[in-house]
Order: structure tokens, then C-alpha cells, then sequence
């Protein structure tokens, strides 16, 4: 990453990247050094919080201990709500084919939640070593059909690592995906820098131990970044109601228009071109069945909230 300083009187001013935050310290990357820094009191006047992603300049107050003050945010390119990042390219989740299974609910909430933030997302799938070809097709059927690039890997075997990294070359991207799928292990063999502490799967649950408590933005290449984002569970952001859900499924698109209602929810109206798509093989049983459990759960807490 290029960073450029200036020097005003005894004050050497620095341009580089938050890569991570901390109880109120910002670690930002600058001239291949790491400086910790606190946010001038300037920006909790005017209600900013600095993001991870967040291209800044800084004060540095103590070269040799690398201490600095974050004073100026460049314009974010976007800024995500959940998780808080800024200036994001892609998306990439990660989730096992096996041990554990795959939750495809789990996965297209988080599709909806990317969608809704406008931003593009790639489907990894992990442990391929360990399922058959059958079992892959199956679930690349279901989401190349709803327009997602997606890429089978074995990050115990380094297979399809190269494919990661050229989809990450010059762009930011967010790494996201619940605990167990291998997502440490893949974050360690795309950076040399990755030191987050592997994981291990319970047996006994099937469920692995969430090792990620913080966004934290690593360093692929000069001009390639990759997110490291805590495991998720509810993924639901705000400002989603239930009649912006179908703009989240890609593959329902086309045949919104033609339904023979306007507003048509795509549940138990007549004449509904979704279902009918459903009906004809065109759009995915499960994809379907996650955006009607969706649908249910916005309307619920719209009713909890009127």
C-alpha cells in the first residue's frame, strides 16, 4: 500500500488505512507500519466513528513507538451496517459443504443482506475433499441459476486458493462466514500476514468456536485487502421490510413485473409469475422456501413493532 506524509512544523502527517479497531484505538497501516491511534475528539462532536476500511490521515505523535491521531477520514466509497466496515468491493462467504453442513437459510440471509447493501458477493464453498461431485452440483445449480459466481475449495489442500485470489486482485473484499467452515485456514493461505488463531470444530455440537471478535482488514497484495468479519447469526439489517425482500433474490427479478397484482408478495396471491417460475424448475425450491421464511419473519416484526 503507497502512503504519502507531509511534515507541518514538528508534525508529521501520514495518509493510510485503518485495518483495525480496538476499544477506542485505531490501528492504521501507513509506509508498511502499523500506528496506534485515538480518533481526535472532532469526530464524536460531529458523530463519526471511525470504520475499519476507513482511508485516513494521521498525526503522528511518536515515530519510534508508532503512536499516532487519527484526524481526517477520506469519502467512504460505501459503508456497510453489519458488519461496520467501509469502502468495500465484494463480498465473499464461506461456508463448509460438510462438517458442518451448509444452512442454506443462514446463507441466503446473508445474501439478502449484501444485496440490500448493494454490494457484489461470491460464494465459496469449502472442504471440497470431502464430498462427492453429485452433492456440488447441486448446490451450484441452486445459486449460479440466482446469478452468484461460486468457487469450490479445500483450504487444507490449498486447492482453489488461486482461483480467490485473482477474484480479490485490486479490490477490497469482505470475508464472511460462521465458525468451522475453514475460514481461518483459507485467510492464512491467501496472507502472509493472517494471525488470527485457527479454530476447531466441536464434535459434539458440529459447530466451531468462533475465533474472529473483530473486523480486521488484512493485507492480500499492494492493492488487494481482505476483510475478516466475526461469525454472524442474525442477519437481518435495518431498513429491510418485507416488501423490499424480493428485490434481495436476483433470480426473482424478471418475473416480478409480471404478476397480475402490483405489490404481489409472491406467497398465496393468484396469477403470481414467481411461483410459476417455482412451479417450472426455473427458480430453486430452497431459494424460494428461505425467502418465504423471510418474508414471515419481517412481518412478524413489523407486528411487534406497530
Amino acid at each position: 500500500m503507497k502512503c504519502v506524509w507531509t511534515s507541518e512544523g514538528d508534525i508529521i502527517k501520514k495518509q493510510g488505512k485503518i485495518i483495525k479497531g480496538i476499544a477506542g484505538f485505531y490501528y492504521v497501516l501507513a509506509e508498511e507500519n502499523l500506528y496506534e491511534c485515538k480518533a481526535k475528539g472532532v469526530f464524536r462532536n460531529k458523530s463519526i466513528k471511525p470504520l475499519v476500511g476507513d482511508n485516513v490521515t494521521i498525526d503522528v505523535i511518536d515515530e519510534n513507538e508508532k503512536k499516532g491521531n487519527v484526524i481526517s477520514i477520506k469519502e467512504r466509497k460505501n459503508e456497510l451496517i453489519r458488519p461496520a466496515i467501509s469502502n468495500v468491493d465484494q463480498a465473499m462467504i464461506v461456508f463448509a459443504l460438510k462438517q458442518p453442513n451448509p444452512n442454506l437459510n443462514l446463507l441466503d440471509k446473508f445474501l439478502v443482506m449484501m444485496e440490500f447493501q448493494n454490494i457484489e458477493t461470491i460464494i465459496c464453498f469449502n472442504k471440497k475433499d470431502i464430498v462427492d461431485e453429485a452433492y456440488m452440483e447441486q448446490l451450484k445449480s441452486i445459486y449460479q441459476n440466482a446469478g452468484y459466481p461460486i468457487v469450490f475449495t479445500s483450504a487444507t489442500e490449498e486447492e482453489g486458493i488461486e482461483i480467490i485470489k485473482n477474484l480479490m486482485k485490486n479490490k477490497t473484499t469482505v470475508f464472511a462466514g460462521p465458525s468451522g467452515v475453514g475460514k481461518s485456514s483459507m485467510l492464512n493461505a491467501l496472507t502472509k500476514n493472517y494471525t488470527m488463531e485457527t479454530g476447531s470444530v466441536s464434535e459434539k455440537i458440529g459447530r466451531g468456536k468462533h475465533t474472529t471478535r473483530h473486523s480486521q482488514l488484512f493485507e492480500i497484495d499492494e492493492n488487494s485487502f481482505v476483510f475478516d468479519t466475526p461469525g454472524f447469526s442474525s442477519l437481518l439489517v435495518p431498513g429491510m421490510v418485507k416488501e423490499k425482500l424480493e428485490n434481495c433474490f436476483p433470480e426473482f427479478e424478471k418475473y416480478i413485473d409480471q404478476c397480475r397484482f402490483i405489490g404481489c408478495a409472491h406467497m398465496n396471491e393468484p396469477d403470481c409469475a414467481v411461483k410459476e417460475a417455482l412451479e417450472s424448475g426455473k427458480i430453486s425450491n430452497s431459494r424460494y422456501e428461505n425467502y418465504k421464511l423471510m418474508y414471515r419473519e419481517l412481518k412478524e416484526k413489523e407486528k411487534r413493532y406497530d
